[in-house]
């Protein structure tokens, strides 16, 4: 893969209050470029995260970036992503890269929400493509993906990931994310 191939990573930090959580989208080149940054928030608990996503895509998404990767299906304590709208929206390949070996969501989402709420979740949890392990520098990620087939998605994971487990654009924007919420903070406080 060239260096100067370009990825969107996004990712989320809860906020301060844990009531908003924010989003980070980076454009990274492959040689570690960092490119462009936008900052969105979402509900903790809610269900906008992928209307925050996709509102990252609007504005983060160029021509030359060829794949949207995000570090979570399930930020800001199960706003539930819903990838193949965010794929549609995209119009590229989206690859969703997670860090820890899991039996699922499910019971999580059992113990945390009821009725319909749960329903909605479960099932945008159920339409999620299928999990797969991939190796990266001595460490294994889990991914989902849709627009490429899991080989290509593998390819991509470890092309953008130099070293250490977690893809440079998941990784930069993480800590943008970060940030965000220490700036957030400090902001809230003052105007207090």
């Amino acid at each position: 893969m060239k260096p100067g191939v370009r990825a969107l990573g996004i990712a989320e930090s809860v906020g301060p209050s844990d009531e908003r959580s924010t989003l980070a989208g980076v454009v990274v080149r492959r040689d570690r470029v960092v490119e462009d940054a936008a900052f969105r928030s979402c509900a903790v608990g809610g269900t906008d995260a992928t209307d925050a996503v996709c509102s990252l895509l609007e504005e983060c998404v160029r021509p030359d970036v060829q794949y949207v990767l995000v570090g979570s299906v399930a930020p800001a304590w199960y706003n539930l992503l819903d990838l193949a709208h965010i794929h549609q929206r995209a119009d590229r390949p989206v690859i969703a890269v997670t860090f820890e070996e899991s039996d699922g969501l499910e019971a999580g989402l059992r113990d945390a929400f009821s009725g319909a709420s749960l329903e909605d979740r479960l099932e945008r949890y159920r339409a999620l493509p299928p999990r797969r392990s991939v190796s990266v520098t001595d460490e294994t990620v889990y991914v989902r993906h849709l627009g490429c087939d899991a080989s290509d998605a593998a390819t991509v994971v470890r092309a953008f990931t130099p070293e250490g487990g977690r893809p440079e654009p998941i990784r930069v924007a993480s800590a943008l994310a970060r940030a965000g919420n220490q700036y957030a903070g400090r902001r809230s406080r003052l105007e207090e």
